[in-house]
């Protein structure tokens, strides 16, 4: 097992509750690897050094797990989006964080990620556990 460096968390998302989720469900999310600050946001130099080390599983119910990284991309809004990364080799495979550099990952707190069809889903941040 890999030591991460101080400061890592494993941050756990669920489906939060939409039309197609009346109740949310824990059968549908993400959970990866980032560094985050002491005000739980993600920590930008710390992703530059260990990129790496941050790492995503997509689960969803009927579908196999995927598995990628967390990459910082040019574009979008302050010039740079967080997304999670399938295939370094193709750009489709993607599902960006809406405003993810800004956020506080925090318990109970929500997050949008759009989804490689374009599709904008929103979660709730159940866990946020030190590594």
């Amino acid at each position: 097992m890999t030591t991460l460096p101080r400061g890592f968390h494993r941050i756990r998302l669920n489906m939060a509750r939409s039309p197609g989720f009346p109740e949310g469900s824990k059968l549908h999310g993400y959970e990866f690897v980032a560094p985050l600050d002491a005000a739980g946001r993600i920590d930008l130099a710390a992703w530059k050094e260990h990129r790496a080390l941050c790492k995503v599983r997509r689960f969803w119910q009927g579908e196999g797990d995927q598995h990628g990284l967390l990459v910082h991309k040019p574009g979008g809004a302050k010039g740079a989006t967080w997304t999670f990364d399938y295939d370094p080799n193709a750009d489709d495979d993607d599902e960006a964080g809406f405003r993810f550099g800004d956020h506080a990952f925090q318990i109970g707190e929500y997050v949008s990620i759009r989804d490689e069809d374009g599709d904008m889903q929103t979660f709730v941040v159940t866990s946020t556990d030190a590594v």
